[in-house]
């Protein structure tokens, strides 16, 4: 999604927060609208951000990319802001916004210097209550996904890791998390009007999203303005979330990809992990930063620094609502085999299951995260995503405070037991990412 900057007056002010208790409160409009308010006055920025629980894992067979799209979509207009002119009205009051898309939901927001406040309730509430969906918006956002599509994935090396649309058919066989959040090209040409226009009747629905106001403003006035804005806008009908369950991995899933794009290839391993509300995500968080994550990494110190058999070390966990997935991997140096990149990574997961890490890196680890959180709530923009997304997809807004408890309880045994429980051979893909030749299809 396209970006507009803020002013230069904006940026000064950008809100910066202690790792303090982040307060708010809450309450529903009768529509069924969740709102989370966080008041912190100490610069004059605030952020309006909405999320909606829809995201790729809602998409019907043959209809991928929805989600996604209306992410681009819902910034045409509507019947009160002309076509093209949302982000100019964002930029001449000195703000910005962004919009992004998971599998499990869509989230729109924008940060203004805080006199602004109402035109964000207002702009928001216009995307929900009066959005224009017609053919000529939504064949102008087709050409913009499929070129972000070529761009990001198609056209871009690794791409297919980085967006995991080459990894993702073989970790999940039932649960739509095997489709990619950018979906397919075909399916959004194959859609009709009509079917954009359910979609969005379907899923965009007050009592199917969170309305979050971080920074400052003064609640009771607030407050009110919500209710005006939002308050009017109908209930949709009741939206039935996916329950699908995977069957556990019992064999090794063995893969080749290729990627015309590279001339370095990836040996990778490929994880199916828990919900994100489960503890052993948190504990596998904690397995990533130890094994891969960054130079201090085990890996990267082992197979870049020490041994020098890798160019790079890479990790991508991803936590998600129903299950998540750690990739982790190397490029090779030289004529390094990939096996010899396999053997390694296996060895090292083999200490971590059977070696408890020593109190020194235990305590950096625990550093380490403690750190993550300040920095994840050092704005208000930041608070805003963060509370909308304990709410939805956790069940406890709370949780921006309570979750760095949940860190700070992993012990070095539950380090070692998860890593047995779920880093085994038997449970993963191995895929191999090659460079494609000429030759290959």
């Amino acid at each position: 999604m396209k970006k507009v900057g803020l002013t230069a007056l904006a940026i000064g002010f950008l809100t910066a927060v202690s790792a303090q208790q982040v307060k708010f409160t809450e309450f529903d409009l009768d529509n069924g609208m969740h709102v989370i308010m966080h008041q912190d006055n100490t610069a004059p920025v605030v952020t309006v951000g909405v999320m909606y629980h829809v995201g790729a894992k809602d998409e019907e067979k043959g209809r991928t990319g929805f989600a996604h799209f209306f992410e681009h979509l819902l910034f045409e207009g509507t019947e009160n802001i002309e076509r093209g002119e949302w982000f100019n009205i964002v930029a001449d009051n000195g703000g910005s916004n962004n919009a992004n898309t998971t599998q499990d939901r869509t989230y729109y927001y924008e940060t203004f210097p805080s006199n602004s406040l109402e035109l964000g309730l207002w702009m928001e509430s216009e995307r929900l209550l009066h959005p224009v969906i017609n053919q000529i918006g939504v064949d102008t956002q087709n050409e913009v996904v499929k070129e972000e599509k070529r761009s990001r994935i198609d056209n871009a090396p690794y791409g297919k890791i980085i967006y995991a649309t080459g990894i993702n058919k073989y970790v999940f066989d039932k649960h739509p998390y095997k489709n990619s959040v950018i979906g397919t090209m075909e399916d959004l040409d194959a859609a009709q009007l009509d079917e954009f226009k359910a979609f969005f009747k379907k899923y965009y629905s007050p009592n199917n999203a969170v309305l979050v106001v971080a920074g400052d403003f003064e609640p009771e006035s607030t407050k009110e303005m919500i209710k005006d804005y939002f308050g009017p806008i109908p209930k949709g009908p009741e939206v039935f979330r996916v329950d699908i369950k995977e069957d556990p991995i019992k064999e090794t899933i063995v893969a080749t990809e290729y990627d015309s794009n590279i001339q370095i290839p990836i040996k990778a391993f490929v994880y199916r992990t828990p919900s994100m509300k489960d503890r052993d995500a948190y504990v596998l968080d904690m397995v990533s930063a130890i094994l891969t994550d960054g130079k201090s990494s085990r890996m990267y110190k082992r197979m870049v620094d020490e041994e020098k058999i890798a160019l790079q070390v890479l990790a991508f966990p991803r936590s998600q609502e129903d299950y998540g997935t750690y990739i982790m991997g190397a490029l090779p140096l030289g004529d390094t085999p990939l096996e010899k990149i396999a053997t390694v990574m296996d060895d090292e997961i083999n200490k971590l299951q059977t070696q408890l890490i020593s109190e020194k890196e235990y305590q950096k680890l625990q550093n380490k995260f403690e750190n993550r959180y300040v920095n994840s709530n050092s704005s208000v923009q930041g608070i805003a995503s963060s509370l909308a997304t304990y709410y939805m997809l956790y069940g406890d807004v709370n949780l921006i405070n309570k979750e760095i408890d949940i860190y700070r309880g992993i012990t070095r045994e539950d380090i070692k037991r998860v890593a047995n429980e779920y880093l085994q051979k038997n449970k993963r893909l191995e895929l191999d990412y090659l460079p494609k030749q000429d030759d290959q299809q």
